[in-house]
């Protein structure tokens, strides 16, 4: 299987603290593959180096070959990025954003006008493409974040809890969606803290854990190392999480006061 994502020994720093700690793991052509971790574990920061926004610190860095942040621009060509929370450009409508993003991929025109309506029509948003982005819902802003990600055809998508404000009907096609591209040879980190989802779309999870890769397999291996029944299970052996009865009856108790 062709190496499309390949990190080796990644080092990152914010000022003098190192909140990743020389991890290392490829993806291939056709893998959809889940990043999991408890907040502030290092996925946000993982991906925004993938995507060339954050420069690594040391180790090495490559997508398809071409070396991060040596190669940055030539890498976001390939790529579409959907961030946990982003700003969009307020005064636009939809279709504006959309044909900027487009023109920045170097799309034809005439094809970036079918793209964007197709794109729109597909998750429902094509009745409000032409009212202005500060109007929109956090669902609906989403849904033009994924639209946005998909126009240039990348053959890497990053995606960092892209179903946050979605409704279930737009879930269910974002999901169905990520199946058909990786039958298409796509490749797809999918980053989230919705454990079902990842356990129905992904084959195969990284975890990161206080910034280091603590595990790296299939569902069906991790499963077996840790004799864990559902990814939760997983998840919660091997990041240590603590029994939640304690917290919840504290919690209750304090309400109750």
């Amino acid at each position: 299987m062709p190496k499309t994502i390949e990190v080796e020994n990644l080092v990152f720093r914010y000022h003098l603290e190192e909140v990743l700690h020389s991890i290392s793991f490829s993806l291939g052509s056709g893998e959809v593959v889940g990043l999991l971790g408890p907040n502030g574990a290092g996925k946000s920061t993982t991906i925004k180096i993938l995507t060339g926004i954050l420069p690594p610190g040391n180790g090495t860095v490559c997508i398809e070959g071409l070396p991060l942040p040596e190669q940055a621009l030539e890498v976001k060509r390939k790529i579409g990025y959907v961030p946990e929370t982003a700003g969009l450009y307020e005064s636009l409508t939809a279709q504006e954003y959309l044909e900027l993003i487009g023109r920045l991929h170097e799309i034809e025109e005439k094809v970036l006008k079918q793209k964007i309506v197709t794109l729109l029509e597909v998750l429902e948003v094509e009745k409000a493409r032409f009212k202005r982005l500060a109007t929109f819902s956090k669902g609906m802003r989403q849904k033009v974040l994924v639209a946005a990600a998909l126009l240039h055809n990348p053959q890497i998508l990053l995606l960092d809890e892209p179903l946050s404000g979605l409704d279930v009907r737009t879930s269910l096609i974002i999901k169905d969606l990520i199946q058909a591209l990786s039958r298409e040879g796509k490749t797809i980190l999918y980053s989230s803290h919705v454990l079902d989802v990842v356990e129905r779309v992904c084959g195969r999870v990284l975890i990161i854990h206080q910034g280091s890769l603590i595990a790296d397999g299939s569902l069906d291996a991790l499963r077996e190392q840790t004799k864990g029944e559902t990814l939760e299970d997983v998840f919660r052996q091997l990041t240590h999480t603590a029994d939640t009865e304690p917290s919840i009856s504290r919690a209750l108790e304090a309400m109750k006061l």
